[in-house]
């Protein structure tokens, strides 16, 4: 079925087509909410209510754009909002975390590393967390994701900054990278 029989047919309450734009779109969207929530039942949780919300706004996609990156947007701003909803944002950060560690030049980081990098972002708080999925991850701008959290932009820049460095501290302790001469080309990559 092509992404625009899926699209006509959802647009059309047609189960089938319904079911088939899940299916195709869910595992990279679980993945996304993944990344935004506690644990896999609130990733599951905001991938529902994301999809339900697809599913309700699918007749203002005007097919400008990628299909998926317009559903992707959906399911961010709905893990943004469930994470603000249950007050999961405002979890006390420890500055302790913001000194500088520096890693070593390597290339990009194998899927093995890949994984555990992934699993080394769960492991910040929530709200470095957020910040560094939105703006290195997403792409958003930190004007955006101050808008998107009701932050100050000056709050995002600096949560974002703390996030790397302790996730550098995180992969240093977990020895996933080493004690470096300077930043591997993967990490200094990520804006």
């Amino acid at each position: 079925m092509t992404e625009e029989a899926i699209f006509q047919g959802c647009l059309k309450n047609d189960a089938a087509a319904q079911r088939e734009l899940y299916n195709r779109y869910s595992p990279k969207m679980l993945a996304v909410c993944y990344r935004f929530g506690h644990n896999r039942e609130d990733a599951e949780d905001m991938l529902q209510e994301g999809f339900i919300k697809v599913f309700s706004q699918l007749h203002t996609f005007q097919n400008k754009g990628a299909f998926e990156g317009w559903i992707r947007k959906i399911i961010v701003h709905t893990c943004i909002n469930n994470l603000k909803k249950n007050k999961r944002f405002n979890e006390s950060v420890d500055l302790v975390y913001a000194n500088t560690v520096q890693t070593r030049e390597e290339s990009v980081p194998s899927i093995v590393q890949a994984k555990q990098i992934v699993e080394c972002i769960r492991l910040l708080p929530i709200g470095y967390r957020t910040v560094l999925n939105l703006y290195a991850i997403e792409g958003y701008s930190h004007k955006e994701i101050a808008h998107m959290l009701d932050i100050e932009e000056s709050t995002s820049r600096s949560q974002y900054t703390r996030a790397k460095q302790m996730l550098e501290d995180i992969l240093l302790k977990k020895k996933i990278i080493q004690k470096p001469k300077e930043k591997p080309a993967w990490l200094a990559a990520v804006r």
